[in-house]
C-alpha cells in the first residue's frame, strides 16, 4: 500500500519517528517527509541517512501554516509530535495542551483539507485513567482524533495507536539503569512490585503498519505485550552486565502509576480481539442525551482493565532475552565488555 506514496512523520526526529523512518525506508515508498522544529536533529539525520527519499521540513504543529506547507501531495501521515515528559507537562500544562491537543487538531484538519488517505496518531497508556497533565493532554488528543474521524465530507481515515513502555526509547528507564551501572551508582527503584509493559521500537512500528492496513475511522489499536516488574528488569540488566551496583528503593514518584493500563474496562467491553492486538472502535453516538442519562450498559459493570499487572508476566530470563533483542543493549554490552578488558 505504500508503493510510490508519500509519508509525512510529525515529530520525525524523535526516537519513534526514527524507528518509523527506518521501517518505511525498506519499502518502495516514494518520499518520507520529516516534520519537526529541531533543526539540529534534522541536520544529524540528513548526514546519517544521505537518502534522497527523505525530505526535511522545519515547523511546529502549533503553527498550522507550517503544517500546510508540508502536507501537500501527502498520502499518509504518522503523527508523533508531542510533549512527552511528565514533569515538564506538570509544570507547564498549557504547553502540553498547545502541542498535544491543539497541535493534533491542526495536523488532522490539514490532513483532511489536503485529502490525505490515512492518518495514524500516537497515544500512550498515560491517556487511560490519566493522573498527570501529560496523560490528560493525551486523553484529550484521543478525543480530538475521534471527533475529527467523524468528518463525513472527507475520505481521510483517522485512527490511533496506544503504547505502553517502549524499551530504550528516549526517557526509558533502561538507558538510565545502564548509565548508573557504568558509573557504579545504585539503581533507583521506585517500587519493586511496579510493573511495566516491555515492547521494542520495532514492535511498536509494526503496530503502526497494522493500523494503516486495518484502521477504520476513530479506531485505537493496542498491542498485547508482556510485562515485568521494575525489580526484575533491574535484576535482568545487572545479570547481563555482570554489575555489582546495589538496588535502592526510593518510592513512587509524583505523577507515576504503579501499573500501566492500555485499555480501560469501558473500552474492553467493546474491544475487538485481533489475536496480537486489540481494536477499540470509536464511540459514534450522537448528542442524543437519552443514551447518556437513561440507558446503561450492564457489560461495563462486569468489565476489566487490560494492564501491565494482568498481562503475561516475564521471568528474569525472559526479560534478559527481550533486552538482548535490542541493538542498543547489544552495543552497550560490547562497550561494557571492551572497557573492562
Amino acid at each position: 500500500m505504500f508503493t510510490n506514496k508519500t509519508l509525512l512523520i510529525t515529530g520525525g526526529t524523535g526516537s519513534f519517528g526514527n524507528a518509523v523512518l527506518n521501517r518505511f525506508l525498506e519499502t518502495n515508498i516514494k518520499e518520507i517527509r520529516i516534520f519537526s522544529r529541531d533543526e539540529k536533529k534534522q541536520d544529524e539525520m540528513r548526514h546519517k541517512y544521505k537518502n534522497d527519499k527523505i525530505k526535511f521540513y522545519i515547523g511546529d504543529v502549533r503553527d498550522s501554516r507550517s503544517i500546510n506547507s508540508a502536507m501537500y501531495n501527502v498520502d499518509y501521515v504518522f503523527h508523533a509530535a508531542a510533549l512527552k515528559q511528565v514533569p515538564s507537562c506538570e509544570f507547564y500544562p498549557m504547553q502540553a495542551v498547545k502541542t498535544n491537543v491543539i497541535g493534533t487538531e491542526n495536523v488532522l484538519i490539514s490532513a483532511i483539507d489536503h485529502n490525505v488517505k490515512k492518518v495514524v496518531v500516537l497515544s500512550t497508556d498515560k491517556a487511560v485513567y490519566p493522573i498527570n497533565a501529560m496523560g490528560i493532554s493525551k486523553a484529550m488528543m484521543e478525543k480530538v482524533m475521534v471527533a475529527n474521524s467523524r468528518a463525513t465530507e472527507s475520505d481521510t481515515i483517522i485512527c490511533g495507536t496506544r503504547y505502553g513502555n517502549v524499551m530504550a526509547s528516549r526517557g526509558s528507564v533502561i538507558p538510565l539503569f545502564i548509565d548508573f551501572m557504568k558509573s557504579g551508582k545504585p539503581l533507583s527503584i521506585t517500587d519493586p512490585s511496579m510493573t511495566r509493559y516491555l515492547m521494542s521500537l520495532d514492535e511498536a512500528v509494526e503496530l503502526v503498519i497494522f493500523a494503516y492496513q486495518n484502521g477504520n475511522p476513530g479506531d485505537i489499536f493496542v498491542q498485547k505485550s508482556p510485562a515485568s516488574t521494575i525489580l526484575d528488569l533491574a535484576k535482568a540488566l545487572k545479570e547481563l552486565f555482570k554489575s555489582d551496583s546495589e538496588i535502592k528503593y526510593i518510592g513512587t514518584r509524583h505523577g507515576e502509576k504503579k501499573h500501566e493500563t492500555l485499555v480501560n474496562r469501558e473500552d474492553m467491553v467493546k474491544a475487538e480481539d485481533l489475536e496480537n492486538y486489540y481494536r477499540i472502535p470509536a464511540d459514534n453516538r450522537d448528542l442524543n442525551y437519552k443514551v447518556f442519562f437513561e440507558e446503561g450498559e450492564e457489560e461495563i459493570s462486569k468489565g476489566y482493565d487490560y494492564n501491565s499487572e494482568n498481562t503475561r508476566r516475564l521471568t528474569i530470563e525472559e526479560v534478559k532475552d527481550k533486552l538482548l533483542e535490542l541493538d542498543y543493549v547489544q552495543n552497550q554490552l560490547k562497550n561494557w565488555e571492551a572497557n573492562r578488558k
